[in-house]
């Protein structure tokens, strides 16, 4: 089996002005599938040949580790947007984050702080742990919480190459600018 990268399921222009057409091209269509390409390229005659990208995440080092992460976080990063997104999460989602943080503002503003003051490059997420409590993490470079044994729910990619052509080096603007493509819906499914 080998990893491909999965379609969109927007255009992409779709996302603009949150998110560029150019920047899906380069950030999408040339990082993501150059990940995809890596990672099929690696794990070619060892024991992640066939194995799911988790099972690569949950017990791969170096390479393998790097880019079946960084696989994973992108398509399910990808995946949180729509172009008709924002607003606010409802239903269980939206109680989980008013019980664990008080209100979805003061979720909004920890989440941003957590992506705006992670050192270098990386992911920031808001996970569920085994007794269903919501958190935010911090993960540098292709750090992935299902390591951990969180269950993943939001993440935001606070490396430069997601931003920087339509943002320069304004992170915190980047990340701001995010919540208008969320895909509630979606992201309320994986809780």
């Amino acid at each position: 089996m080998s990893f491909k990268l999965p379609e969109l399921p927007y255009g992409q222009k779709d996302l603009e002005p949150v998110i560029s057409a150019k920047t899906i091209e380069f950030h999408y269509g040339k990082h993501h599938q150059t990940y995809v390409n890596k990672l099929n390229n690696l794990v070619e005659g060892t024991k992640f040949d066939g194995a799911t990208l988790e099972k690569i995440i949950k017990e791969a080092d170096g390479g393998i580790f790097n880019n079946g992460a960084q696989v994973w976080n992108h398509t399910f990063y990808f995946s949180s947007f729509s172009p008709s997104g924002g607003g606010e999460p409802e239903g269980d989602l939206g109680h989980a984050i008013e019980r664990e943080f008080g209100s979805f503002d003061k979720f909004k503003e920890e989440f941003e702080k957590a992506g705006a003051t992670l050192f270098g490059s990386g992911w920031v997420w808001l996970v569920k742990d085994s007794k269903g409590a919501l958190d935010i993490v911090q993960e540098s470079n292709a750090g992935n919480p299902l390591r951990k044994d969180l269950t993943p729910i939001l993440t935001m990619d606070v490396w430069e190459h997601a931003y920087y052509l339509d943002y320069q080096n304004r992170r915190p603007d980047h990340l701001q600018s995010l919540w208008k493509i969320i895909d509630w819906k979606k992201v309320g499914e994986r809780l």
